[in-house]
C-alpha cells in the first residue's frame, strides 16, 4: 500500500476482494427485498445530485420522518443549485430552521457557491472531488458519489454500521478508526461494479427500517439467515457495541426580552460556532452564586450597555443542544429610564415581533417568544 492509498482502495487480491458465494446471495436477497419494499421518499423521485447531496445533509443525525418536511421546505424555497448558490446566507439559515446543526446549512450555501463558480455550477461526480466542497465529509462525499453518479464507493453512515457489525459480529467499537475501516473493507467487498449506490442505500433502508438500534425486527428481516449476531448472541441488539457516553453538561442561562414602542432589542449570534447567524434577545449563562434576574441584568449591560427597569418573568425553557442542555430563564423588561444609550449595529437592533420573526432564530428562542405571547395574552384577558 502507497502512503496515499486508503485502506478501501487499495489493491487487494482477488481472494481477499471478491465476496463469497454465501455473501454474494445475501446481497441479492437484500437488494430484491429494497427495490420491493423501499420507501417513497422524496429524494429517491430521481438521482438528481443536487438534491441527492441536500437531503443527505439533512439526514445526518435526523431520522428520514423528521427530515422530510426540513428537506420538502428547503427545495421549496431552492429548487435549483444556482438559487442556493445565489441566497444570503440568512435566508437559506431562515429556511433551515428548526432542523439543527446549522452550520450545516450555512456549508450548503458555501458548497453551492463553490460549485456555482469552480465546477460551472455542475456538481463534482467522484469522492476526492466532493471532499474539496465546504461541508463535505467522508459520509457525504460517498454517498452523492455513490447514489448519483454511480462511484463503487462505501456510504457508511450510523444505519449502515449497525447492519454490518451485526453481519460479521463485529465486537468493537465503530467508533474506533481501525473498526470502521474494517466496516469500509467489508462494505467495499459486496459492493456490486453495476449500480453499486443501490447496495449502499439498501443497507440503510435496513437499519433504519428492521435493523433497530434496539430490538431489531429479525423476524422481518430479509437476510437474517447470514447474520452472525443473529445466530451467535443472544440478543443481536446489544452489537455494536459502544463505550459509555458522557453525560452532557448542564447550564443556567437567562435571557431577557426588552420592549420599547412596540419593538424588540435582538442581536445576531457571531458568524460561526453554536447557532451561528442566528438572531436571539440579550442574555447569557448564570454564573456560580448568581441569580438568573441578576445574571439578566449583568448580561445585558454586559453586551448592549443597557440598563433594564422592572424584570417580569416569562417562565424556564429546558432545552437540549447535541453536547449540553440547559435550563434558560426568560425575563422581559423595558429599558430603565434615563439610563445609558443601547449599542446598535449591524448585529443588533430594534425591530418589531413580525420583523424579528422573519429572522432566522434557534428554537429556544422560538420558545420564548411563545411564552412571551401567552404572557400578552393574560393581560389583554384578564380574570
Amino acid at each position: 500500500m502507497t502512503p496515499n492509498d486508503s485502506p478501501v482502495t487499495a489493491r487487494t487480491s482477488s481472494a481477499e476482494s471478491a465476496p463469497r458465494a454465501e455473501e454474494t446471495e445475501q446481497v441479492r436477497t437484500l437488494l430484491r427485498w429494497f427495490r420491493r419494499h423501499r420507501r417513497a421518499l422524496p429524494w429517491r423521485r430521481d438521482r438528481d445530485p443536487y438534491r441527492l447531496w441536500v437531503a443527505e445533509v439533512f439526514l445526518q443525525q435526523t431520522r428520514v420522518e423528521q427530515a422530510v418536511p426540513f428537506y420538502t421546505r428547503f427545495l421549496r424555497r431552492f429548487p435549483r443549485l444556482v438559487d442556493l448558490a445565489r441566497a444570503s446566507p440568512e435566508s437559506i439559515l431562515k429556511s433551515w430552521e428548526g432542523a439543527g446543526y446549522y452550520a450545516r446549512a450555512r456549508h450548503l450555501g458555501e458548497a453551492a457557491r463553490v460549485i456555482v463558480r469552480d465546477h460551472h455550477g455542475k456538481i463534482p461526480r467522484d469522492r476526492e472531488a466532493l471532499r474539496e466542497l465546504p461541508g463535505f465529509g467522508p459520509y457525504i462525499s460517498a454517498a452523492v458519489a455513490s447514489l448519483a453518479f454511480g462511484e463503487r464507493v462505501p456510504a457508511l453512515e450510523a444505519n449502515g454500521v449497525r447492519v454490518l457489525a451485526r453481519w460479521g459480529l463485529e465486537r468493537e467499537d465503530p467508533r474506533r478508526p481501525a473498526v470502521r475501516r474494517r466496516l469500509e473493507r467489508q462494505l467495499m467487498r459486496l459492493l456490486p461494479r453495476r449500480n453499486p449506490g443501490e447496495l449502499n442505500e439498501a443497507i440503510m433502508e435496513l437499519g433504519e427500517t428492521l435493523c433497530l438500534p434496539r430490538n431489531p425486527r429479525c423476524l422481518r428481516c430479509p437476510v437474517a439467515r447470514g447474520c452472525r449476531a443473529r445466530h451467535e448472541l443472544p440478543d443481536p441488539g446489544s452489537l455494536p457495541r459502544r463505550g459509555g457516553r458522557p453525560l452532557r453538561p448542564h447550564h443556567a442561562a437567562s435571557v431577557v426580552v426588552i420592549e420599547r414602542s412596540g419593538r424588540w432589542l435582538v442581536q445576531r449570534r457571531p458568524p460561526e460556532g453554536l447557532l451561528g447567524g442566528l438572531w436571539e434577545f440579550p442574555g447569557g449563562k448564570v454564573r456560580p452564586g448568581e441569580s438568573p434576574r441578576e445574571a439578566a441584568r449583568r448580561e445585558v449591560f454586559e453586551e448592549t450597555g443597557a440598563r433594564l427597569g422592572a424584570l417580569s418573568a416569562l417562565g424556564v425553557i429546558h432545552h437540549g443542544y447535541s453536547h449540553f442542555t440547559v435550563e434558560l430563564h426568560a425575563f422581559r423588561a423595558p429599558l430603565a429610564p434615563r439610563g445609558p444609550a443601547v449599542r446598535l449595529g449591524p448585529h443588533r437592533r430594534w425591530l418589531t415581533p413580525s420583523e424579528f420573526a422573519r429572522r432566522p432564530c434557534p428554537e429556544a428562542t422560538r420558545k420564548v417568544v411563545e411564552l412571551w405571547a401567552k404572557a400578552r395574552s393574560g393581560e389583554a384577558c384578564p380574570d
